[in-house]
Order: C-alpha cells, then sequence, then structure tokens
C-alpha cells in the first residue's frame, strides 16, 4: 500500500523530474528508502521479500501517483528479479549497495565471446529504463567462439545467455528524446571489448537459486502483467484530472445541462470499463498464481488467459483516456500541465511490444 506521504512527495516533484530527464533526488531517496527497485530481491540479499501479488498492486499504484516513477520502478525492480538466478557470490557482492539499481534490455543487442577465464561482450542495448542511476545493467549477447562465430545449441539455433554488467563497465549513450515518461531516462548503453568473468551470465527460470515462491513464475507472463498494472495506473490518474478539468470548466458556465449530463455518463463509462479489465486481469492473474504455488506449475490456458488480460488491460488503459481527451479543454493539451504528462505517459507505454497487439 501506498502511504500518503510517499503520494505526496510524489506530487511535489514528478514535475521537476520531467524538467530534468531524471527522477529527482527526492524520489529516487523515497525509492532507496522504501526498497522499490529491490521488490523482487530475497530476504537473503536484503530484499523486502514481497510477492508477485503483492508487487504488481504497488507497481499500479506507483504509476498512478506518477508514471515515469511507476515505469522505472517496474523496468528497475524487474530486472532486479534475476536475483533468483545469479551465481549467489555474484549476487551478494552486488546486492550489498544499499542503492542498488538494475537497468537492461531484452533486446538481443550484443555478442559474448568466451574463453577460459570468462567472456568478451562487445554491443549496444538500446531503452534501459533508469540508465542514469544504475548500478547494474543487463545485457543479452549471442555467444560467439573464438573466432567470433556464433555458438549453436542442440536444436541448431544460437545460443544466448543473458550477463551482469557494473555501471563502471559500460558506457550511457544519452537518446531518450520521447514525449512521455520523460523522467524514466531510458538511454541506450554500449559495451566495447569489455573482459567479465564466468559468473557473470544466468539464465532465466533456470537453476534458481534462491527457496523464495515465484521466480519459476513464467518471465513472458511476468514482463505482461507488470507492464499492464503500469497502464492501468496511469489510467486512473488520468480519469481522476479528467473529472477535475471538466468541473472546472463547467464552473465557468460552458456547458448546458444537458452536455454536463453527456460528460457524466461518457465518464462513468469509462470508469465502468476500466474496472471491468482490471477485474477481469487480477482474476485472470491470481488464478495462475494460485495454480503456481499449490500445483507447482501453470496451465496453458491460465497462461494465455493472462497474457490476454494484461493486453486488454493496457488497451482499454490507452482508450478510455482518449476518449475522455477531448473534453479536458486546452490545459490538456499543454506540456507543463499534469493532465498532460499522464496522457504523455500512457501513451509512451502503450508503445512497448509486449502489449501491442491483442
Amino acid at each position: 500500500m501506498l502511504q500518503p506521504s510517499a503520494c505526496e512527495t510524489i506530487k511535489r516533484f514528478a514535475a521537476f523530474s520531467e524538467e530534468m530527464g531524471v527522477l529527482h533526488p527526492e524520489l529516487l531517496n523515497l525509492a532507496y528508502q522504501q526498497q522499490w527497485f529491490k521488490l523482487f530481491v530475497p530476504d537473503i540479499y536484503g530484499g523486502p521479500a514481497l510477492l508477485l501479488p503483492e508487487i504488481l498492486r504497488l507497481e499500479e499504484e506507483i504509476a498512478a501517483a506518477d508514471g515515469s516513477l511507476g515505469w522505472t520502478v517496474t523496468l528497475c525492480s524487474g530486472a532486479g528479479w534475476f536475483a533468483g538466478f545469479l551465481d549467489t557470490e555474484l549476487a551478494k557482492e552486488v546486492f550489498a549497495d544499499p542503492k542498488v539499481c538494475f537497468a537492461g534490455s531484452g533486446a538481443i543487442g550484443g555478442t559474448a565471446t568466451k574463453n577460459k577465464d570468462g567472456y568478451v561482450i562487445n554491443g549496444t542495448w538500446n531503452y534501459a529504463s533508469g540508465a542514469l542511476h544504475a548500478t547494474i545493467f543487463t545485457a543479452n549477447c549471442v555467444i560467439c567462439d573464438d573466432q567470433g562465430q556464433p555458438l549453436l545449441d542442440l536444436n541448431g539455433e544460437q545460443q544466448v545467455k543473458s550477463f551482469i554488467l557494473k555501471k563502471e563497465e559500460v558506457e550511457i549513450l544519452s537518446g531518450w528524446s520521447y514525449f512521455g515518461l520523460v523522467a524514466t531516462g531510458s538511454h541506450a548503453f554500449t559495451v566495447t571489448d569489455r573482459k567479465v568473468p564466468l559468473n557473470r551470465t544466468f539464465e532465466i527460470n533456470k537453476a534458481i537459486q534462491v527457496d523464495t515462491p515465484g521466480f519459476d513464475y513464467p518471465f513472458l507472463q511476468l514482463a505482461e502483467t507488470t507492464l499492464a498494472v503500469n497502464s492501468a495506473g496511469m489510467a486512473k490518474h488520468f480519469l481522476a484530472l479528467a473529472d477535475a478539468s471538466f468541473k472546472q470548466r463547467t464552473g465557468q458556465k460552458r456547458y448546458s445541462p444537458e452536455q454536463v449530463t453527456f460528460f457524466e455518463s461518457e465518464l462513468r463509462r469509462c470508469t465502468q470499463a476500466l474496472t471491468k479489465v482490471r477485474e477481469d486481469f487480477y482474476q485472470a492473474f491470481d488464478l495462475s498464481w494460485s495454480q503456481l504455488i499449490a500445483e507447482g506449475g501453470i496451465s496453458e490456458a491460465a497462461l494465455q488467459a493472462v497474457s490476454t488480460s494484461s493486453r486488454k488491460l493496457a488497451h482499454v488503459s490507452r482508450q478510455v483516456a482518449d476518449e475522455l481527451f477531448p473534453y479536458c479543454g486546452l490545459e490538456a493539451a499543454k506540456k507543463e500541465t499534469e493532465i498532460n504528462r499522464v496522457w504523455r505517459d500512457l501513451h509512451t507505454a502503450s508503445q512497448h511490444s509486449l502489449l501491442t497487439f491483442l
């Protein structure tokens, strides 16, 4: 549960974060104090020992307070989920930092040439949310031999592994110039001929190194659900601001009683649509989680339901904002206003490829 004092801090500094292009120091301090960048980190490494059902609901609340903060917390803490698969000695070293924060990319952006001592990594990865304050970066690489040729697995496919890199081992490439989620600072990073030891690689959902429940939850659905709740939180924020904006204009006697009634009907319809799709989403997710805990696995039907409901939640979140936007006046189109920032954040989040198609 997001505390009122935390909501007040977020509200006070969200606009400043956008001006800076990175989370304001006060918001970073709040995230460190609340351990938001370590939501998935097991207690043995100093994490809060939360489980995915709790995390999803908290991420939705943070996104409802500010989209950039919610998105950064979600992406950075989501990368911190890899704690469950890391070499234990490496994990102890990484999480000894009280301000540890993971950033990274799900794309295969580089190569890792294997030798007897470890790997040599080269590549560039885009859209690493939280890059400007991250202490650890994750990167997916094609594994190559010492001749630079990709190694193949038993199925004849290129071997791909994930790697852990420290902030001093990467170079940030400034280029996050998009109109929304500005304060996430989702810049690219590059690595050139970086030698890393063998224990810097890991594979998700395999060789789980901790006994905390949930590290065998499928990564695809984990990613879909965490992104979807961000859209839901931003949409909830937008609906509240749209209501306030229209009421302010109504107070200036701009609309007839019939027009006011029409808007109230539209707001009610959109609110009900968001509420319904959100309830369906959590019902599908909670069922999948219950199956995992009780049976040690999740049925394909349940996983498909999670994926479908995640996409529907993201789509409806954007749709209700678009349907109400015309009733919010020019203030909603003014880039310095809160309602405009929320609209831009929501539409930028909607571009994530995982949730594009229903």
